[in-house]
């Protein structure tokens, strides 16, 4: 117990916060190679619950007592939940503690609520493109539980290894809430569609798994991001987009990129705090900085109004955060609508919270 104590305490006064978590745990156990695989298990699960808990409950003894639990009765550590083990405790606990700014939230969700959720370790999900039976028969072969939450969206254990073993095309790793965009899409054939901020490509390939005959425009600042897509099209037998490497926040570049194109639809998944993702990343939730909102809401205001000047009279600008901040949703779509006069059809907070999910926000503007 003392060599385990030493060790996370080491990891908790060493990080802070500069690069996720997981990273810093994989260069931590790097440089300690006698630490074994229980070790290694015991000490990110002790970390995951640091930055989950540590700033709603007094004093570090609580962390010495989940450690001593999980020495003891390794068992218990399969199914642990933290919010149950927390509220059985002497010292209470205090959920607001977790988050003291006073940033609102959008609409459909609390505070308490979301504030809950960063105790729970969010499910994996994945996407079904082809083959649901044989997916569904490989899992029941090494008995990964899953939960179907719509007919091509399944929910596994945090941490399934489901890598080797299901077909890579035949599904796609993708948060169930980050699925449920596409009910927005609403894509036909042919169609001019505008991936802005593509990334690696998850809203781009969910739009061209529901409508393959679109014709697709991405683009990201970062060049390594884009070659990661068109690999991942590729992998997917899917036609590839036309891309640009381009700063949309600078219009010039971006006038430079597209000229005077104009699309039928936007797709912007606009750079965000990431804070309906928090439940996974706890240690954002424990090092943000309010002062990050400001800097976000602008460069959002400032992708979106740019790229706006890019749609079709009648087209759809669809902007997508995973925060669950007003200021980076509500409020940029007000500014949206007043730089360019484009009106509000659909607007709603897509709360992942009981089904363990993250939970994104979604407001479809009309030209």
């Amino acid at each position: 117990m003392r060599y385990i104590g030493q060790h996370i305490q080491a990891i908790i006064d060493a990080y802070q916060g500069d690069v996720p978590l997981a990273h810093f745990l994989k260069g931590y156990y790097k440089q300690h190679p006698i630490l074994g695989s229980r070790d290694r298990k015991i000490l990110s699960a002790l970390a995951y619950s640091w930055y989950r808990a540590a700033r709603g409950i007094e004093g570090a003894e609580w962390l010495n007592g989940l450690m001593t639990q999980w020495l003891s009765a390794p068992a218990l550590f399969k199914d642990f939940a933290l919010d149950k083990w927390l509220s059985d405790q002497a010292t209470p606990f205090h959920a607001n503690q977790l988050f003291p700014f006073g940033l609102s939230l959008s609409g459909g969700i609390t505070k308490q609520e979301w504030l809950s959720s960063m105790l729970v370790q969010p499910d994996l999900f994945i996407r079904i493109r082809k083959d649901k039976g044989k997916i569904i028969s490989l899992l029941n072969s090494q008995q990964i539980p899953f939960t179907e939450i719509t007919d091509n969206c399944l929910a596994l254990p945090n941490g399934a290894k489901i890598d080797a073993l299901l077909p890579e095309d035949a599904y796609v790793v993708q948060d169930a809430s980050s699925q449920r965009t596409g009910t927005f899409f609403n894509p036909h054939k042919n169609e001019q569609w505008y991936d802005c901020c593509s990334g690696a490509g998850g809203k781009s390939l969910l739009l061209k798994d529901i409508e393959p005959g679109v014709r697709l425009t991405v683009s990201d600042k970062r060049e390594s991001i884009i070659h990661n897509l068109q690999q991942r099209f590729r992998l997917y037998r899917h036609e590839l987009p036309v891309a640009h490497v381009t700063d949309v926040t600078n219009k010039d570049q971006l006038t430079k990129a597209l000229g005077t194109k104009q699309f039928d639809h936007i797709i912007c998944d606009a750079p965000c705090s990431g804070s309906g993702t928090w439940a996974r990343t706890p240690e954002q939730l424990h090092f943000f900085d309010p002062a990050t909102i400001d800097k976000f809401s602008t460069l959002q205001k400032s992708i979106a109004i740019n790229v706006a000047s890019h749609l079709k009279k009648d087209g759809r600008l669809i902007y997508i955060t995973c925060s669950v901040f007003q200021q980076e949703n509500e409020d940029v779509v007000a500014s949206i609508i007043k730089e360019k006069g484009l009106t509000l059809t659909q607007q709603q907070l897509i709360k992942g919270i009981g089904i363990k999910a993250d939970s994104m926000f979604v407001a479809v503007l009309k030209g």
